[in-house]
């Protein structure tokens, strides 16, 4: 497995599997790797010749930098889970190396970048946009591999890549949970006991939603239902609850007859998770 530091190291690497003719595949992360971030490398290994990682903790997503500050960090251990599934190249380039201090040139998708969590983290998604269209750049894959846990993220680098004619296919892979349901996230390390156990209500609240939801229920009934189901967990603060067209994000309108997405966001103690579900009325 190859660790490159540089983007020029790592350049290097995509032109020796490309004169071997060999599709690439990409996953970004943000380290401290768990599960989830394994199912999309042996995705990505299915479906392609050669597999780069990205581990890289984007300063430029995060809104506030005591969060930033407390992102987890492990790179031996991230190093050691990616050997270990034949991961060909690891790209985990320090600050200096992705921004220069002079650059002025920001990626960010107008719309579905400023609404829902965009609207609850301002800059998040165009912080999210800059970056990975720096790493498609850089490392010139074929495909590309995203959690579908962040649903609104996904959809955003998905209009990216069309709006920009990018020549690389951005696909979602399903949620990955625990045994207990709870999504699998590096944030969850950061959670007390008391609040491990709590955040169950996510996905519970999201199994209501979908059982709720093909019951010609109005979007905006069952936000409000969704947020009281949430609240009988007293560790839980509600941060937003949204039900919205599956494939544009849209508040739907009159009864629900379309799949729709339920986009959850809470926090416990001072960890944010996110959760969603997509459900299909008929």
């Amino acid at each position: 497995m190859k660790i490159c530091r540089t983007k020029a190291e790592l350049r290097d690497a995509v032109q020796g599997f490309r004169a071997q003719n060999e599709t690439i595949g990409l996953v970004p992360t943000m380290g401290y790797l768990h599960e989830g971030h394994m199912t999309l490398v042996r995705t990505a290994k299915a479906q392609t010749n050669r597999v780069i990682i990205t581990i890289f903790v984007n300063p430029t997503q995060f809104g506030d930098p005591s969060d930033l500050d407390a992102y987890p960090r492990d790179e031996a251990r991230d190093f050691a889970l990616l050997k270990a599934e034949g991961v060909d190249a690891v790209f985990a380039p320090a600050v200096e190396e992705m921004y220069d201090p002079s650059a002025q040139t920001v990626v960010e998708t107008e719309q579905l970048a400023n609404m829902l969590m965009g609207a609850l983290r301002p800059d998040h998604y165009k912080g999210v946009c800059t970056i990975v269209a720096k790493l498609f750049n850089i490392a010139q894959a074929d495909k590309a591999f995203f959690g579908e846990k962040d649903y609104q993220q996904l959809l955003v680098i998905k209009t990216m890549v069309r709006d920009l004619d990018m020549p690389i296919e951005a696909i979602g892979v399903p949620t990955v949970r625990e045994i207990d349901g709870l999504a699998m996230s590096s944030r969850n390390v950061r959670l007390s006991p008391e609040d491990r156990q709590a955040a169950l209500i996510l996905n519970k609240a999201l199994a209501y939603g979908d059982y709720e939801a093909s019951d010609g229920r109005e979007a905006a009934d069952l936000e409000n239902d969704i947020r009281a189901f949430i609240a009988r967990e007293p560790r839980a603060t509600v941060q937003s609850v949204d039900v919205r067209d599956a494939a544009s994000l849209e508040v739907p309108t009159g009864q629900i007859t379309a799949p729709v997405v339920i986009l959850l966001a809470a926090t416990f103690g001072d960890v944010l998770l996110i959760d969603q579900r997509v459900c299909d009325p008929n």
